[in-house]
């Protein structure tokens, strides 16, 4: 699954909207994020880890980094 449909449907499991979900970023990161603008994000796979840590925090999910070394 690409990032845009995990977004998608993590967003709509929260009952948001993406456009609601970009209003919410651009509060929380005090920029300008339209629809569009996370659109073409997500479509381009190109948001940052900060992008990405602030959508979790919005929709209540924390991102997590696994060691798939360790068993």
């Amino acid at each position: 699954m690409n990032i845009k449909n995990k977004i998608k449907m993590l967003t709509s499991s929260r009952g948001m909207t993406l456009k609601k979900l970009a209003q919410k970023l651009g509060a929380e990161l005090n920029q300008e994020y339209s629809y569009n603008s996370l659109l073409g994000k997500l479509n381009r796979e190109s948001l940052s880890l900060k992008e990405a840590e602030v959508i979790a925090k919005i929709l209540n999910y924390r991102l997590d980094f696994t060691d798939l070394e360790t068993p």
